[in-house]
């Protein structure tokens, strides 16, 4: 979150008080708040909330110790709505923050439950869901079809409220547009408070049996365990998404000629990946591939990357060595799997006539034919500032006539089937110089993929070289 400004404070200021209507009743003298309940449920929801950590201001967070929704929503079924929303405040107002402002985080992440806590208990109390829980008679199982629906019209309650406490604050203190603050909250987290609402109500149900709260406990240990191994695994992978966002920028750094191509190419693969049919794993792993194929260019000296006007010899056999560099880069990356075969190879040719290893057809590798269309396809539509930008039907038409010896038919094929069904909406401006007329073919740069010269032009002749 930006800096706490005015508009930001009042609405934090709103919320919370709005919290404390939601739980000062359950303060006033003779409210009947279940003390003994509302005490050993706040306890166990401070205790998973101290090891926790908020990586961002909403509720919409991997699933963690941070985050223990499941207890909440156990809180909403055992006890009366103002009483269940002060079972939040005390474990958010301590859990810890990554960010500042910190007190600020701490408040907002506390009225937010507590006011969506409130609602989902609220929502529960008027479908009958406590008399479900209890069954006819005190101690007596149950009566689960009918809790059921309480239950989980609670739990969308809970995500309903969360989603829009979530969306109004990215939209007033991230001052994002309303359309992008909103979209996708609900339904991204409607299935997991689904899930969360059926533990919670496990929870609940041998919490009111003759077992006692000890039973909910042993209940609430292997949910704890499996939500922290779950945070685990979300922190980890934002671990390799820093990795790839500091190469990509260190990159971007050495070669401003370049600057946004890496995020643009793994766009593109990505729509040729999900064109072909391939797995989610798969899809993520092209993307990679296509942030990081330009990686080698670390390796390359400076005043190679940025020199105006044509290359010597020289100069682009010290260009053609930057896949073989970017795969020494990566080599030690073990999360990136195939992606690394797509660094090494994606200067080959279908023909044979590429670099570095003069790989042909099938020999070169899947992911590498992929990212050769990807790199391509931008390298023709981007602005450059000695030249225009193709049109997107140019460039793809370039590739369709260069299928068969420079790219995979395939994939040209798949890209062009996701250009019409998606479009395409990446920025294609390179860099901030003022555009001058478009240069001749080869002005400059050379040939597009690094290929050697021949009387048939590459994709993306105009000055693109084996950048």
């Amino acid at each position: 979150m930006r800096a706490t400004h005015g508009a930001a404070r009042v609405h934090i200021g709103a919320v919370a008080l709005g919290a404390a209507l939601c739980a000062g009743p359950a303060l006033r003298p003779g409210a009947g708040t279940p003390w003994a309940t509302l005490g050993l449920l706040t306890v166990l929801y401070l205790g998973c909330e101290l090891p926790g950590r908020f990586p961002f201001f909403g509720g919409s967070v991997p699933i963690g110790a941070g985050s223990f929704f499941p207890l909440l929503l156990a809180a909403a079924f055992l006890l009366p709505p103002a009483a269940a929303a002060l079972v939040a405040i005390p474990g958010s107002l301590a859990g810890r923050v990554d960010k500042p402002p910190a007190a600020a985080r701490r408040i907002w992440r506390a009225a937010q439950l507590a006011v969506t806590v409130w609602a989902a208990s609220c929502v529960h109390a008027l479908l009958g869901g406590p008399a479900a829980l209890g069954g006819p008679a005190p101690g007596s199982p149950p009566d689960l079809p009918y809790a059921l629906l309480p239950v989980c019209a609670a739990a969308l309650a809970f995500s309903a409220v969360l989603a829009a406490l979530d969306g109004s604050i990215l939209l007033v203190a991230e001052q994002l547009p309303a359309r992008r603050a909103w979209r996708g909250l609900l339904s991204r987290s409607l299935g997991p408070h689904l899930v969360h609402g059926l533990a919670g109500l496990m929870m609940a149900v041998l919490w009111n049996s003759s077992y006692g709260p000890l039973a909910a406990l042993f209940v609430l240990l292997p949910m704890y365990i499996s939500c922290w191994v779950f945070a685990q695994y979300h922190r980890e992978h934002a671990a390799h998404r820093a990795t790839i966002r500091a190469l990509v920028q260190a990159v971007d750094i050495k070669d401003t000629y370049t600057r946004g191509h890496s995020e643009r190419v793994g766009r593109a693969s990505v729509l040729i990946a999900q064109e072909l049919g391939m797995d989610r794993e798969r899809v993520e792993v092209l993307r990679f591939a296509g942030i990081l194929h330009d990686v080698g260019k670390l390796g390359v000296p400076t005043r190679v990357l940025r020199k105006e006007g044509p290359l010597t010899p020289e100069e682009r056999r010290v260009i053609e060595l930057h896949p073989e560099y970017g795969h020494e880069i990566v080599r030690g990356i073990g999360f990136l799997g195939e992606a690394r075969a797509a660094i090494l190879h994606h200067h080959e040719r279908l023909d044979g006539s590429g670099y570095p290893y003069g790989l042909s057809g099938r020999g070169i590798p899947e992911c590498a034919r992929v990212v050769a269309v990807a790199d391509a396809f931008d390298a023709m539509t981007s602005t450059r500032s000695y030249r225009r930008g193709r049109p997107v039907a140019a460039a793809v038409e370039e590739l369709k006539r260069c299928a068969g010896t420079q790219f995979d038919p395939q994939m040209v094929r798949a890209l062009a089937r996701g250009l019409e069904r998606y479009g395409w909406f990446g920025a294609v401006t390179a860099d901030d110089a003022q555009v001058p007329p478009p240069r001749d073919e080869d002005g400059g740069r050379g040939v597009a993929a690094g290929a050697p010269q021949s009387p048939r032009p590459s994709a993306g002749t105009e000055g693109e070289g084996p950048r």
